[in-house]
């Protein structure tokens, strides 16, 4: 053999070994191609399971919070008893709802959410999706919430906090509010201080939500929660009005709104004013005289007349059933409180002023004596009387807070400047008439002392974190 005919056969053989190479490492980039395809799928999947469970946490979440929404309970309620009462709260929405595939189990320290059937609320059954809720109050104000997403086998869970509060708006956002119908007749006029607007609220489904008759006005506007379709608002006459519109505008937007949301009327607490009460008004006294009553107690079925001058400090408690009347000159430099049933809309308990009236409010330099210490910090309240009818018949130059009775008539010679709301708790109509003008002077939105606001749930969104 030639010594080219070898070379060109080692040639030949390195091409071979070189071929073979290329070969082994594109088949090994394959596998390695194919392996990490795989890896990619099967994470692919993962995320996707992961995904799955954190979408079912989060409609959990959105399911927990709706129900919560719909929760309120008296502001009264001891904190150590939130959680106990949002339970019972909690299962009556569902109940009230026709919800019967949520089920809350309180054990006496958590509530749990869990489905009729099993430990877990179903979502999507054929994807075995589901969720699970766990609710635990942590301090006074706040219940944490943790939410198990479950798909297919994985899970993953999300924590959140709901705080016990209050709702941001309530009745005394407005100058007069009442669950019966308006009427304001003669030549009443609402109006309001400097530049505070008088502004009515009427929840009502009465078929005549408002009437205003002679040359009754309303300086601010109306708010009707009936539908323009289900109620009526009279206006007679062209010298009655609302707002910038008189006659028949008046009633009509923006004037007049309808449809409104419903506001909360702040529970009236008359107990927490009798720890104030240090005397009893003995029976025979003799009322026509001039008197002073300090911290005192009017007894059930005395029924007085305070015919003379009559001065009242501090808490001034009426038991029900009374009909009490002032029909002299009367000072109040403090609250007049009244224990009815705040469900009895009768006006058979009636709190009755048909002489002069006038109210200094409470401070360290009316009410100085170590007695009121502890009533004068109490502001923002007039007249708190559940179950009792408050009237007024003659003048008078301010009053020192809010009314909130069952059943609120100014008439007569009524009328002078309310430091606070006018709040009527009967769907008896409630009446303003008279020859004066209702002067409102307040802040708007607070809520006086001895008023309380239901407790509800409010979602934390900041308190919003996953379980690694």
């Amino acid at each position: 053999m030639s010594a080219l005919q070898n070379n060109r056969g080692q040639r030949r053989g390195g091409v071979f070994i070189v071929a073979m190479l290329f070969i082994v490492i594109f088949a090994a980039m394959a596998a390695a191609v194919a392996a990490f395809s795989g890896i990619n799928v099967r994470l692919g999947d993962n995320l996707r399971k992961l995904g799955s469970t954190r979408a079912c946490a989060e409609s959990g979440l959105e399911v927990t919070r709706y129900w919560l929404n719909k929760i309120a309970f008296t502001g009264t309620t001891a904190a150590g008893d939130r959680l106990a009462v949002t339970a019972t709260k909690l299962q009556n929405v569902l109940t009230t709802a026709g919800i019967t595939n949520v089920v809350p189990v309180y054990d006496g320290s958590t509530i749990a959410l869990q489905g009729l059937s099993s430990p877990n609320v179903p979502l999507i059954s054929a994807k075995q999706q589901s969720f699970s809720a766990v609710l635990k109050q942590t301090d006074p104000n706040t219940m944490r919430v943790e939410i198990t997403g479950h798909s297919g086998g994985i899970s993953r869970t999300l924590v959140s906090n709901f705080v016990f509060d209050h709702r941001v708006n309530s009745v005394f956002d407005h100058a007069v509010a009442t669950k019966g119908p308006l009427v304001l007749s003669g030549s009443v006029d609402l109006v309001g201080d400097l530049d505070v607007k008088s502004n009515a609220y009427i929840d009502t489904n009465d078929p005549m939500a408002l009437s205003l008759s002679g040359s009754a006005h309303i300086s601010g506007d109306v708010k009707i929660t009936a539908s323009a379709a289900s109620t009526v608002v009279h206006i007679e006459g062209l010298k009655t009005g609302i707002g910038d519109a008189y006659g028949p505008d008046a009633a009509f937007p923006p004037y007049t709104e309808y449809g409104q949301p419903h506001l909360e009327f702040p529970e009236m607490v008359p107990s927490n004013f009798e720890k104030y009460v240090t005397n009893t008004l003995p029976l025979g006294t003799d009322t026509s005289g001039t008197l002073v009553l300090e911290n005192v107690r009017i007894p059930a079925n005395m029924n007085p007349t305070f015919s003379g001058q009559v001065t009242l400090r501090g808490v001034i408690y009426i038991e029900a059933p009374n009909v009490v009347t002032f029909a002299g000159s009367t000072t109040v430099c403090g609250i007049i409180v009244g224990n009815g049933d705040p469900t009895d809309n009768s006006g058979t308990n009636s709190i009755t002023f048909t002489g002069s009236l006038d109210s200094v409010p409470m401070s360290p330099a009316s009410l100085p004596e170590p007695q009121f210490a502890g009533i004068r910090n109490e502001t923002g309240t007039f007249i708190m009387a559940p179950g009792f009818k408050a009237d007024f018949e003659g003048p008078f130059t301010t009053v020192s807070g809010a009314i909130g009775a069952n059943g609120i008539t100014f008439g007569g010679r009524a009328g002078g400047t309310i430091n606070g709301s006018l709040i009527n708790y009967s769907p008896t109509p409630m009446e303003l008439g008279g020859r004066n003008n209702l002067i409102f002077n307040r802040t708007g939105g607070e809520v006086p002392t001895g008023f309380v606001q239901q407790t509800v749930l409010r979602y934390d969104p900041f308190s919003y974190s996953e379980v690694l």
